[in-house]
């Protein structure tokens, strides 16, 4: 005798629950750039959350932390599909870490639907943007997946995040998921056209009020991106290198073999344009410590990798700024390394070496740090064996004055969190240059991932943008998030093209100026909200 799911409701509401989950995880993964489309479909994004909503609502009480969980866990592992191939660890790092926000996530919406009466939704609305901007906060902080950088690609729109950062937009974002859930949840019962537009117009207010907030967004970016704020009619030339090649793979023999191509790239360049002021080499594009190797001359290969690259940075006319591999002796029992930023300028600082120094200060977890060792060795251990490299950070922002601009190099994982690159910005920077390395990942999706972010960071403090890669997306932003040049991926190439300078005395931005203030909001009010709503539902009763 077979038993079908309409003869038990139980497993036909299980299977409901499971395809609303597969359906969400496909929605994210296909609004974010992804395998199957490198740049991501954005327009999923204004809906692919109304799967989360509807599972909340069908979810017992016991049970909806477990739904949370297995949601994360498939969203993610669709939209991170890439670390799988870089670090085992990693990915189980992500995979918990999302099992564990999701289930804690669709608790407090399940909360927002039980106490907070007629116009829960609203107040999920805001739970769920103050979870985007939580899950960026701390030592596992992660950037990938917030709503707002589905919409990198449209330009008008991601000019108010000169305003509010990423958190206005994300907010417009969700709000949509969240009022389509409602107008459907309204006209569950009988699902007719009648009846849909019945509940439309019952949410008509909320609508409006989004529309206008859209709309209102839509020309205040029409109107900005047609200024050119602040420029003071100067340019500065600039190459960025792109070698394609993950510098740490190899040893001695690669890591000569990829300066000697650096070196080649650089020249190309420099020959077919000799107006070049600055050029950019990827994140630790050069891994043998060049002052180390330099001053303690212990292995003769490696100083003669570095004393090469040194010899021809200083015969050039140019500013270099690259990517090192930085070892400070601190007397303890190893050295401290830093992943580093080095400014040189030809004949002034390059024999002996004496650059400009930035430490990276905002490590990525599991693989550039994991400050608890002590409390998880079992986790360290395996790092450790793992294909990771553990950094020190770095404890000073700094901005360099070089080639007639004030520039900050944000390295790799740090452009990604815009709170950390305003504060360059505030520091004096009016211009970013990125340096990374997404090589390890061998993966577009991943590299447009990282550009769908650094778009952002020109565009909230109206500065431009170099990003120098290893394999991708190397290129220029402007003052407005627009990518006005970009190298082929996967290809060992370089860019040139022109920044301009902006005034030092330029007005900071909104955003610049008061930071996550509005992701601050959204917790504080998505609190009071809950906790008034248990209360009055404790005194009612």
């Amino acid at each position: 005798m077979s038993i079908s799911a309409e003869d038990h409701p139980a497993i036909k509401s299980v299977l409901i629950q499971i395809l609303l989950v597969l359906t969400g995880a496909v929605f994210f993964a296909l609004a974010n750039p992804g395998f199957l489309f490198p740049k991501g479909i954005s327009f999923f994004a204004w809906f692919m959350y109304v799967p989360v909503f509807m599972i909340v609502h069908r979810a017992s009480h016991k049970t909806v932390w477990l739904w949370g969980g297995v949601y994360g866990v498939i969203a993610y592992s669709l939209y991170t599909s890439w670390l799988a191939a870089f670090s085992s660890v990693g990915m189980l790092a992500v995979s918990f870490l999302y099992f564990v926000l999701c289930a804690v996530l669709f608790l407090v919406l399940k909360a927002a639907e039980t106490f907070c009466g007629k116009k829960a939704w609203i107040a999920q609305w805001l739970v769920l943007c103050a979870y985007e901007y939580i899950k960026t906060l701390g030592f596992s902080g992660f950037s990938y997946g917030v709503s707002a950088y589905t919409q990198w690609r449209n330009i008008l729109l991601i000019q108010s995040s000169a305003i509010a950062g990423v958190w206005g937009i994300t907010a417009l974002v969700d709000f949509c998921s969240a009022w389509i859930y409602r107008v459907l949840l309204d006209s569950a019962g009988s699902v007719s056209l009648k009846n849909v537009l019945k509940s439309v117009k019952r949410h008509g207010a909320g609508l409006c009020i989004w529309g206008v907030c859209l709309c209102a967004a839509l020309i205040y970016g029409a109107v900005v991106i047609k200024s050119k704020p602040h420029e003071t009619g100067k340019y500065v030339k600039v190459c960025a290198v792109q070698n394609n090649t993950d510098p740490w793979k190899g040893g001695v023999e690669a890591y000569e073999r990829d300066t000697k191509t650096l070196m080649s790239l650089t020249q190309k360049a420099l020959e077919a344009d000799g107006d070049i002021q600055i050029v950019v080499w990827p994140e630790t594009a050069v891994v043998p410590s060049i002052i180390m190797q330099y001053n303690q001359r212990k292995d003769r290969k490696r100083f003669e990798i570095i004393n090469s690259v040194l010899e021809y940075i200083n015969k050039q006319n140019a500013v270099f700024v690259i990517g090192n591999f930085h070892s400070v002796d601190t007397g303890g029992e190893y050295y401290d390394d830093y992943n580093c930023a080095f400014v040189f300028n030809p004949r002034v600082n390059v024999i002996p070496p004496e650059p400009e120094i930035y430490a990276k200060m905002h490590l990525v977890p599991f693989t550039e740090t994991f400050p608890y060792a002590k409390l998880f060795p079992f986790i360290y251990k395996l790092l450790l064996k793992g294909d990771t490299h553990l950094w020190s950070a770095g404890k000073k922002r700094t901005v360099f004055r070089q080639a007639g601009i004030s520039f900050s190099v944000p390295i790799c994982f740090e452009d990604t969190f815009g709170n950390d690159c305003r504060k360059f910005v505030r520091d004096g920077a009016r211009a970013f240059i990125n340096m990374s390395n997404d090589a390890w990942s061998k993966s577009l999706a991943c590299q447009y991932q990282h550009l769908s972010m650094a778009v952002f960071r020109s565009a909230e403090s109206r500065i431009p943008t170099v990003r120098s890669t290893a394999s991708g997306q190397t290129c220029i932003i402007d003052v407005h998030g627009r990518i006005s040049a970009e190298a082929e991926p996967f290809s060992r190439t370089f860019v040139t093209g022109y920044i301009p300078v902006i005034e030092q005395s330029a007005p900071l931005t909104l955003y610049d100026r008061t930071g996550d203030v509005l992701g601050i909001f959204f917790i504080f009010v998505s609190l009071v909200w809950l906790a008034a709503g248990i209360i009055w539902n404790k005194k009612t009763k």
